[in-house]
Formats: structure tokens, sequence, C-alpha cells
């Protein structure tokens, strides 16, 4: 077959070339799904939907967990011509309403936890399937594939989808206002996977875990439809809080993550390494440094010198390779990180354990990536160069614009906001503030919308204070600067749950979130933290003042989205007691930092 110009396309032939080879597995292999079963299973379900009156263009409601059923009603579903998009499993009913009738979404697959969620949000919903313990009034995936009519013609129907025809919508988390819904075609998305493929290599055969939200275009394109188009083995992981511990079992050889979860296991690395003691405390600390040198001359376009090389190597094979076994990264070719500013000192952190992060810069309205590190080539801090096929340019006010064709069809329903996003010219207004180097590497500094305006007129990007005191203090989760109209920038702290349970336990203390908030010892490291971070900023990004919290915020709460951007405008509203005492002359939680 010559390349394909839609999805089914492409996942027809990929089941042609190797039907036997597992396609999707859960963790510990007790489901393992081949390309040939898959195929036959897309063939009845297609049949099933169609049963239903689903065809093309219509939309399929998904709301799963990462699990190989999710997988495999997606793509019987494209190759009817239908739309099938996913729920965040952390909406509430009213966002299940808004969705299901911005989509106009008559069948919806589930799982039975969600089923109470499904029926309370109503709406245009006629038919509902539910994948693991279908109740009266639903339909099992077996009772579906029941619903194919005798004449059904699959062939017919998968032939006749059209490359410009919507293959899926995302729906944005809503960090303002209601969830747009982003309409990406076949031959964007193709054109996006191919676009990737010349910067980082898919294999068939690579392996590859699903855990992140399907909901979330970053699991779509790195994990779903890599799977689709390179014949990459997909594991799925339906608790994303177990990916920890699923990694040393999948192995993967490709792997993508927010910058949350490679802050974590940073985290979790750097409490381990704290416990080594003798001998393997000097080897792991003369490893580290020794890589952390060889990443930062590999920047600069050097090496290490012939000594240095020889030393890393042995230091590599008796130490470092030792920690990516441990984690279930040895095999790892390459690893991506995006969906949210990253920073640094976390990525040379990786780079130096022999982990060859990419990060990258993309968005829903792209189908995925819009610039990405190529391996071996990172510069830490930037996002890399944008991908082949498409331009950037930098609009008068520092905002970042893309041309691409895998740019979106519009917002679903949605022609205004569409107008305001993609201009008369085609360029994508991205939101994201930058700057773009000699070398071509793209540099993000912050969200146009999410600069602060100070009451003595200064622009300050909170994207600076937030990584500068992640970098300086691993309590803190999540910090939300405060400044605008206001004499001096501010802070709401949120502690990283992990890192305050390991703090706990190492001095004896009650875990709980509303304790640590205002335990002495706690607060006081934190603000020598912020402090050390304020040393790093210029004098009108130092905060000021802070107040951490009592509560930890949870992906898709009210606070943060579930790829964790902070909802700022939710959090004003929510903490704006909080928020006026930070501004106040005293208050018991309010703790003043002084900078050297």
């Amino acid at each position: 077959m010559t390349n394909p110009t839609t999805m089914c396309q492409a996942f027809q032939a990929t089941v042609k070339g190797d039907p036997g080879a597992v396609a999707l597995r859960i963790v510990g292999g007790a489901q393992t799904v081949t390309w040939r079963q898959c195929a036959d299973k897309v063939r009845a379900l297609a049949g099933g939907l169609a049963g239903l009156g689903v065809g093309r263009q219509d939309t399929v409601a998904l709301m799963l967990t990462n699990r190989p059923e999710f997988n495999i009603v997606d793509v019987a579903a494209f190759h009817l011509g239908a739309v099938p998009f996913s729920l965040y499993n952390t909406n509430s009913v009213d966002q299940i309403a808004f969705v299901l009738a911005n989509a106009g979404s008559r069948v919806v697959v589930c799982e039975r936890q969600f089923l109470d969620k499904i029926r309370a949000a109503g709406g245009p919903v006629e038919h509902i399937v539910v994948v693991d313990d279908a109740p009266e009034g639903t339909i099992s995936l077996d009772g579906l594939e029941q619903l194919a009519e005798p004449g059904f013609d699959f062939e017919a129907a998968w032939k006749a989808v059209q490359p410009t025809d919507v293959l899926t919508i995302i729906y944005t988390s809503g960090t303002t206002g209601d969830p747009k819904g982003v309409q990406l075609t076949h031959a964007g998305m193709l054109a996006q996977m191919d676009a990737l493929s010349q910067v980082i290599d898919f294999k068939r055969g690579d392996r590859q875990i699903s855990y992140l939200p399907s909901a979330h275009v970053g699991d779509r394109f790195s994990a779903h439809y890599a799977m689709i188009v390179y014949g990459v083995q997909v594991t799925t992981v339906a608790d994303p809080r177990a990916i920890a511990a699923a990694l040393p079992e999948a192995q993967p050889t490709i792997w993508a993550a927010v910058p949350r979860v490679w802050e974590k296991l940073e985290t979790a690395l750097g409490l381990a390494f704290e416990e080594a003691e003798g001998t393997k405390a000097t080897l792991l600390h003369s490893a580290l440094e020794l890589a952390k040198r060889k990443v930062r001359a590999q920047a600069r376009g050097e090496d290490l010198g012939l000594l240095d090389k020889v030393k890393y190597q042995a230091l590599d094979k008796i130490v470092l390779s030792k920690v990516r076994e441990k984690l279930g990264l040895q095999d790892l070719r390459w690893a991506f990180s995006g969906g949210a500013p990253i920073v640094a000192e976390t990525v040379e952190f990786f780079l130096a354990l022999g982990i060859r992060i990419c990060e990258g810069w993309g968005m829903s309205e792209i189908g995925g990536g819009v610039a990405l590190n190529p391996p071996g080539r990172p510069k830490a801090g930037s996002v890399g160069p944008v991908l082949p096929g498409s331009e950037i340019k930098i609009a008068e006010d520092g905002e970042l614009l893309v041309r691409s064709p895998s740019v979106m069809l519009g917002y679903r329903n949605d022609p205004v906001r569409t107008a305001e996003a993609i201009d008369t010219e085609g360029w994508l207004h991205t939101g994201d503030v930058g700057r773009v180097d000699e070398d071509g590497y793209i540099f993000i500094t912050d969200r146009k919308k999410d600069l602060i305006i100070t009451a003595t007129a200064k622009n300050v990007a909170p994207a600076a204070i937030e990584n500068a005191v992640k970098v300086c203090c691993s309590l803190v989760g999540q910090v939300v600067p405060i400044g605008d109209n206001r004499k001096y920038i501010s802070a709401l702290v949120v502690l990283d749950a992990d890192a305050a349970a390991a703090f706990a336990r190492k001095h004896d203390l009650d875990p709980s979130p509303e304790a640590l908030a205002v335990n002495p010892k706690l607060v006081a490291t934190v603000t020598a933290g912020i402090a050390e971070a304020n040393g790093k900023l210029n004098g009108v990004e130092q905060i000021k003042r802070f107040r951490i919290v009592r509560t930890f915020w949870e992906p898709g709460g009210d606070e943060v989205t579930p790829s964790m951007k902070v909802r700022r405008r939710a959090v004003m509203t929510k903490y704006a007691a909080e928020i006026e005492s930070l501004y106040a002359d005293s208050s018991g939680e309010v703790h003043e930092v002084r900078t050297r």
C-alpha cells in the first residue's frame, strides 16, 4: 500500500504487517490482544455501532480508563467514518452534559463506574455501551457485536472514509471557561505523525505505555495513533498513579510523560539517592556529576576529554545503567516531555541518567507537537526546533504563531473562537510567548494570558517564578504567583503529596496537608527554598510573601486540569480570602521571605 491517507488505511496496513504480534496488553500480561484479534474485534464492533445507527461523522463518546477496549472501540468507530472522542474521567456531570451536547453524541461507551454520571448528564444520548458490567438498560460489548446487520459491508465503510473527515475531537480541559472541541482530521493527524517520525524514530514492535488520559492529545498521538501507524505495542495502565510500578514490567522503548510525572520521578530518585551510603554514595555522586558535565558539554557541541570519557563509560556501566534498569527504562531509546513547561534542571537530571528525554511543545489545536528537541541534540530549557512541514513566526507582542498541515479544522460549533484562534492567513495563534535562537530552537517564556502586570506596570512571567521555586524546593508541587495590580509578588504554595509524605516520615510529623501546611519545620524548609529561588530571579519577580495551601491538588480537580495546568481563574476565586491575606498587615499563615 502507498502512504496511507486515512487512519483506516494505516490500521489495515499495520495489521497485515505482522498479524500475530501483540498490539495491546495490560500490565502483567493477563490480557493480550494480537493485531489479528484486534482487527477481528474492530470489524465486529464497527458492525454493532452501525446497527445502532452510527454513520459517517456521527460522534461516539468514550469514558474509559486506559484499557485495550478503548483502543479497539475507538478504531472501530472511525472505520465507519464516525468521530470517537474521550471524556475526562474526572469530569463533573455538568461538564459531561456540556460536552455531550456540543458533540451531539447519541452513543456513549463507558465503564460501569462512570454510568451514573453519564445518565445524570442526559442530553442527546440514546444508547450506552458498558464494557465491563452492563446493567439493565445498557448494552454490553458482546451485545453490541450482535447488533450488526447481516448485510453490513465493513470494507466499503472504511474505504469510504476521506482524509478531510474529522478523526476525533479533543476537548480542552478548560483552564478558563467552557472546554473547546478541537476537531482533528485523518489527514492532519497523519501529517503530525509523519512530522514526528522525522525527528524521533518509531519502530514496529516498539513498546509504549498508555496511562495519560485518552481525552488528552498527548496519549492519543504518542500511544494510540503511534500504535495504529507504526505498529507500536501498547501496554495500558488503568491507574496513572501506578506508572512507577508498571515501568519495570512493561520496559518501554519509547515513552511520553507530562512534566509533573518527570518531577515526581526526580523527587523519588533524589530521596533514594540521599539514602545511599559509603562507596555506593561516592560512586553515585561521581557518576551524576560527570554525566551532567557530559550533558552540558554536548549542549555546547563539545564532548568530554579522553580520560573523562573512559571514566564516564565505567561509571555508566556500574552505576547509571543500574538506575535505568531499576526504573524499567534500560531499553528506552527516547522519551518525550510535553503538555506544560518543564524546568531545565529536571531535563538535565534525566539526560545525565542516560534517559534521552526530548522536551517538546504542542497543543491540542495542532494535533500534538509543534516543536521537539531532537535526541542527541537537545537544548535544556528549549522545546527544540519547529517540526518539519510547519512554520513559526513571532507576532509584535511576542506571541508565537504556527502554520501547519496538522492544524485543527476548527472548534466544534464555535466559529467565533475558531476565528480568534486561526487568522485569515492560516496562522494558529498559540497564546504562548517566546523567542527563537540562532539555531532555530524555540524557548517558551510564558502564556500570553498569564502574564502578571504589577501596580508599577512591570510585566512578570509566572513560569519563571514557578520553575525557580520547583528547582529549589522539592516539597513544592505547585506554586501560583500573584501580583496583578499589586505592589509585589506573593504566592500560593501547594505541597507535593509524595515529597510531603517523605518529609513527614523523616521528621515524625502528622502527614496530613492541614498539619504540614502550618508545621514550623516544614514552613522553614519551604521558606529557605523560596529564598534560594528568589536569588535566581530579578527584583520584580521575587516572592515577598507566601501561604501554603492546606490541601493537595489532584489532577482534574477545581484547581488544576488533568494534565496539571493551573486553572488560574478558579484558583483566584476559590482562594480569594487567602490571596487577600497575602497583602494584609499580618496573618499567622502568611510567611515573609527575606532574600540574601
